[in-house]
């Protein structure tokens, strides 16, 4: 197979910093570095300011008002309202603060859709938008992304990133749907009878804050170590499910989905962005990624339209396991799509009316080949061409290497698989064998431009590359092999 590996190579920056919250301890512990600050003269303390200041602000925009955020956040874990000086508070606000470098380990397991915006690009070349796993102190993993260009010609240029990172907070009035909210809440088994009065005063659409006096003006005399299990579960179900909006003058590249929810407290993995057509033309971004809180993993779904306000919402139903949940860019015989692995090992295909509850599942496709015996999955999203559905693969085989393959599905029937490569299209070389993870090649989804297939891909865990397959030469080679 005639595959070019691009001269393009994406690597961990530890210069790529974002600020999170740093509470030291618990309250004795916040409360003894607000007396110790407070004792400080004015003058000493004017001159850390404009010291901190003046260093931190050419690594983070708005260094003041993270300042002030942090130090708000500190003093929510006391349930006080103290208020200092301005200078103070700053001040404050920079011993509640740290700085979380994203990249220090690897950046790796991209995926590559076409860019909502292709305004002012040249003729025959496309803008596309690269969701990456950034990986830092404590291996937990966030998604970060960058912008750039596939030429006439194929080649791909990648846009530098501003020096800037930055993360979004969930937004507070973020509305809930309360049926699925219920499903959700009946299939964790957290449901009882104690949940049946919070429920009824809310509304059909609710806000967190709605939830939170619900559960407060419901609260009983007795059974209380009950309800306030019930009331945890509650709470925890809607965090998992959150928006969250970017400053509008961010570039793309400097924006950061950071775990939010403790059920990706340990880290989000592995983004499969898809651009999604719906029957009326319109365009949405979604992406399946894991979330991981340190025991279990959870497959979530992101929603966006523009890269800049973005949906978190759980997935549910019994097919909602295991990692590699890729989402069909359309509809297929009026329902959603996804592939899957529910199992470790093999492919599944899961079909559903609503793209947030899957509970249909065929296997299609297992372990056939020697660099595969172990196990196989999705690299990414289906890709629709007029041979059928293009599912990139990887196979796991001895020494665990991991291999990219495809294969080929019928484009009415995706649950009837055409073809598959008898070898694999992508083999670590002498080159990328070697990182945090050795032997890999491995990819989130691919993209077609032209005739071409335009493959972004890991190595070894540890960093980006990018290659090129001919389209035409591929779908020959599986509908050869369909024969």
């Amino acid at each position: 197979m005639n595959v070019t590996r691009l001269p393009l190579r994406l690597t961990a920056d530890p210069h790529r910093v974002i600020v999170r919250p740093f509470i030291p301890g618990g309250p004795s512990r916040i409360r003894a570095v607000i007396e110790r600050v407070r004792a400080l003269p004015d003058n000493e303390v004017s001159a850390m300011v404009t010291a901190l200041v003046n260093d931190y602000r050419q690594r983070h925009k708005d260094i003041r008002g993270i300042f002030r955020q942090n130090y708000a956040t500190a003093l929510a874990h006391l349930g006080e309202n103290r208020e200092p000086g301005e200078e103070r508070r700053l001040l404050l606000g920079a011993y509640f603060t740290l700085e979380y470098s994203l990249e220090a380990v690897a950046l790796f397991n991209p995926s590559m859709v076409a860019h909502p915006d292709q305004s002012g690009t040249a003729h025959g070349a496309l803008r596309f938008v690269m969701s990456l796993r950034a990986c830092g102190e404590g291996h937990i993993s966030s998604i970060e992304f960058r912008t750039g260009t596939i030429d006439v010609e194929h080649h791909v240029t990648v846009d530098p990133p501003t020096r800037f990172a930055l993360t979004a907070r969930p937004e507070d009035d973020a509305l809930y749907d309360k049926e699925s909210y219920v499903l959700k809440l009946r299939e964790m088994k957290a449901h009882t009878p104690l949940a049946d009065p919070i429920l009824n005063v809310l509304d059909t659409r609710f806000t967190l804050s709605d939830l939170k006096y619900a559960i407060d003006r419901c609260r009983p005399e007795v059974g209380k170590t009950q309800y306030k299990e019930l009331a945890d579960n509650m709470l925890w179900l809607a965090h998992s499910n959150y928006e969250l909006d970017f400053s509008p003058d961010s570039a793309i590249s400097e924006r950061v989905i950071f775990p939010v929810s403790e059920n990706e407290s340990r880290g989000i993995e592995d983004a499969r962005f898809v651009r999604f057509t719906h029957a009326d033309g319109r365009a949405t971004y979604y992406a399946t990624y894991t979330a991981y809180n340190g025991l279990r993993v959870l497959p979530q779904l992101i929603e966006t339209i523009d890269f800049r306000y973005f949906k978190v919402n759980t997935l549910n139903g019994t097919c909602v396991q295991n990692k590699g949940m890729a989402l069909f860019p359309r509809k297929v015989g009026g329902k959603f799509m996804m592939a899957a692995r529910l199992d470790g090992e093999n492919i599944y295909l899961l079909a559903s009316d609503n793209i947030h509850f899957w509970n249909e599942s065929k296997l299609i496709y297992g372990p056939k080949y020697p660099w595969e015996f172990v196990q196989v999955g999705n690299c990414g999203s289906p890709i629709e061409t007029e041979a059928g559905w293009l599912l990139l693969t990887h196979g796991v085989g001895p020494m665990r290497q991991y291999w990219l393959g495809a294969i080929l599905l019928d484009l009415e029937d995706p649950s009837k698989v055409i073809a598959s490569l008898s070898e694999p299209l992508l083999v670590p070389n002498a080159d990328e064998r070697d990182g945090y993870v050795p032997n890999v090649v491995y990819s989130c989804g691919a993209l077609v431009h032209g005739d071409h297939l335009i493959i972004p891909y890991a190595v070894s865990d540890s960093h980006t590359s990018v290659a090129n397959v001919p389209l035409p030469e591929l779908l020959a080679r599986l509908t050869r092999a369909a024969q």
